[in-house]
This record gives C-alpha cells, structure tokens and sequence, in this order.
C-alpha cells in the first residue's frame, strides 16, 4: 500500500492529531476548495505528489495548510468524486497520519 495525502487549513492539526481525518467534524475551517460543509462524506486524498501539490495551489482555506501523509488506506476503498477526485468514506484514525509539511502559505496569483 502506497501513500496517500490529505490537505487541510492549519487549524484542522489539532483536530486531525485527536480524532483522525472525520469529515463529520469538519467547521474549524473552510475546506481546501473554499466550501464550508463536506463535500462528500468522506475525506478526500491525493494518491500522488503531483496531485498533492494540486490541492495545495487549490488552497482556498484562507491560511496556510498541512499535508497529512495517509497509511493503511487501500486504493480500492477510495470513491471517486462527481469532480474527479477520490476519497475515503469513512473515519481515518489519527494512528495512521503524520504531518509531512506544516505551514505551507497560500500561493499567491
């Protein structure tokens, strides 16, 4: 099983390092879109660097934001999004994330 990541506004770390990824507990900030509720039930994950990177150029959270790496995830559970993207539906626990960049700014255009 390979990596996946998940991108998320700063203010999500504590959270994220009690409770796992939960998208029930989405509302310290905006998601990475910009959106205010979930999206999907679930949490979405970049299977790639390039994807990751994607999402953190997408930042429309307002403030800088980490990059969670993802274990323990089979890409066969993943669900693939109206939009393209995939995500887990369903809890990832904190035991299986670690922070692998922190504080990364907004990209300004």
């Amino acid at each position: 099983m390979l990596p996946s990541y998940h991108v998320t506004s700063v203010l999500n770390r504590a959270s994220i390092a009690r409770f796992g990824l939960d998208w029930r507990r989405m509302g310290a900030a905006r998601g990475i879109a910009g959106s205010h509720r979930p999206e999907q039930a679930g949490c979405f994950l970049a299977l790639n660097d390039f994807e990751c990177d994607w999402f953190v150029r997408m930042n429309n959270t307002g403030g800088p934001v980490d990059v969670w790496e993802v274990r323990g995830i089979r890409t066969d559970d993943l669900v693939l999004s109206p939009e393209g993207h995939y995500y887990f539906p369903g809890v990832i626990a904190a035991a299986q994330l670690r922070v692998i960049r922190r504080d990364v700014p907004p990209v300004l255009t």
